[in-house]
Formats: C-alpha cells, structure tokens, sequence
C-alpha cells in the first residue's frame, strides 16, 4: 500500500528503526505492506517529542489523536498535526480577571485556557496563543472577553463559557459579531459572517463567501468544488442547463468538508483529467477521499460525476 506522509514541522521518519528521510509540508510516500505492521517513528526537531505508532489495519480505523488519516483509493496518507513539547514546566502566558472569572493561558507541553469562576474549564487551544492577549469587549451590550492568538480568537462570556473560536482575518463587536474568514482556496474566497448574541450563545444570522481571485481554467473544477464547500456561488461555475439542479448537485456531493488535489499514482492509472479529491469525515481524525471529475462546455461545468 501506498502510504503519504505529512507533518506540520520539519522531522525525520524512521521505519522499524532505520532512517527513511525527512517530511515536512511537502507530501512523501513509500510502499508499505501493512500486513507487516511496520513501526514508524516521526522526530521533530524544536525540542517536540517524537511520536511512534504501527502502521496496520487498525491505523486506517482508528488513528491517535495527534495524526489525521485519510484514506484513498488503495493509498493512505498520514499527516501529523500535534507534537508534545518537552519542557513540560508551566509557564504561565497571560492572566487576567473578567466579569468575576480569572481566565489563564499557559503552556505545560501544550497550550491550554482555564477558566475559573462559576464553574471551571480546561480548554486545549493551538499554538498560535503563545503570544495570547486579552482585550474586553462589549457585544449586544454584553461584555465578553476577546483572547488573541495571531489571527486565532476565542470569546469567552461574562459567565466564563467559551463562545467562539475560529482563526479570522478581522472582528469586530457591537451590536452583532462581525468576522471576516479566510479560506485557503485557488480563489482566495472570504467568508463575511455576523452572529446575534443573546447573552448565552452566538447564533448565525448571515454568512456570504466572496471569491477574491477569478480562477484559471485548468483550476476551476477546483474553484467549484471550493466554493461548494465554503458556501460561495458554486452555481455561477455551471452550464445553463446544470445550473437549474444546483440544490440536487449540492445534496449529490454530500457532506464533504475539502478539497485535495489527485495523488501522483490516481494520474497513472486515470490519466490527466479534471478530478478533485473530495474530503468526507469518517470517524475521529479519520476521512475518506472520493474523487470527482467534470466535464466542461466553454467555460462551464456541464457534467459532474464520480471516478471509477
């Protein structure tokens, strides 16, 4: 079996011990047969513990948590997204009292938020709130607490609950949360949401995708796909006579939550068509590609089905 490895920092793999190269971003693969149950080894460098596990059946059922799995048409890709970090003394990043509340960002191999107040949390967040810092806000006339990690934010209530978290371009508060979304799409789409605040919880009151860089034709099966998922404008990319099953094309796709560009081995044996890998959960870190390809009429998608 073809297996592809990614890691979000720079390491080294070792198979049963030996060396086999480093990975990084940029995907890498070997021929693995899993009925060996070969045991893998991944060392970042920046002081992060290394994680090992058995690449076998039970890997592409039910992953650790710190890796996603995907799986693929007789191929798996495996992407490490978490290392622990060795120094595990705590260090305390930013504290402050709100509303009653005492609320901490630290770091102890991890970064983590806690809450104390009424009632008491412990909430893991991403790496991006080592430099976390705390502004007080008012939304619907409600104060809430804006913690900030680079462009990740988290809003924490008055009663100590925590009310949003998602990694935005802007926010602003007011009568309503307003946010701009980044998508990482080949037409760098942006989400323009705004949420009602009731004093317990956000609630959607509207959301619109906007394509902020027309597509190139030999990507624009990958600019539908794109904006299907993030809710843009997907019908604009249609034919006239496809365009009228919009609703049908959408609920045909399913719920998939990416996009992914075809492996090396899927070009081999289907040749260079206008595929997309469509991205489905499964279970817990575990998702499932399925490609679709299109046919084209101009400019427009005529037809969309799946690869056999």
């Amino acid at each position: 079996m073809r297996i592809y490895f990614l890691s979000y920092k720079p390491a080294i793999l070792k198979l049963n011990g030996l060396y086999v190269g480093g990975i990084d971003l940029f995907e890498r693969h070997i021929e693995i047969d899993i009925s060996d149950s070969v045991l893998a080894e991944i060392v970042p460098g920046e002081n992060l513990q290394p994680v090992n596990f058995f690449i076998n059946e039970k890997l592409l059922f039910e992953p650790p948590a710190f890796m996603d799995v995907y799986l693929m048409d007789g191929e798996a890709l495996i992407y490490i997204r978490e290392y622990g970090n060795k120094n595990v003394a705590l260090n305390v990043i930013n504290q402050t009292r709100f509303c009653g509340n005492l609320i901490t960002v630290f770091a102890q191999g991890g970064v983590f938020a806690s809450i104390e107040g009424g009632e008491y949390s412990l909430l893991p967040l991403s790496s991006k709130f080592y430099g976390a810092r705390f502004e007080e806000k008012t939304l619907a006339g409600i104060p809430v607490l804006a913690v900030w990690g680079g462009n990740a934010l988290m809003i924490v209530s008055d009663k100590g609950k925590r009310i949003f978290l998602n990694e935005v371009e802007s926010a602003e508060f007011g009568d309503r949360l307003e946010v701009t979304v980044a998508f990482e799409t080949c037409t760098a789409a942006k989400a323009n949401c705004a949420y009602g605040y009731d004093g317990e919880q956000l609630s959607l009151l509207s959301s619109k995708t906007v394509e902020t860089c027309p597509p190139e034709r030999n990507v624009l099966h990958f600019a539908f796909f794109e904006s299907v998922v993030t809710c843009g404008d997907y019908a604009r990319y249609l034919d006239d006579e496809l365009k009228a099953k919009a609703g049908v094309l959408k609920n045909y796709l399913g719920e998939f939550v990416s996009v992914t560009v075809p492996t090396e081995k899927f070009y081999a044996e289907h040749g260079d068509i206008r595929a997309a890998g469509l991205v489905y959960p499964k279970a817990a870190n575990l998702f499932e590609v399925k490609y679709f390809s299109v046919d084209l009429n101009g400019d427009k998608i005529s037809n969309v089905y799946p690869v056999e």
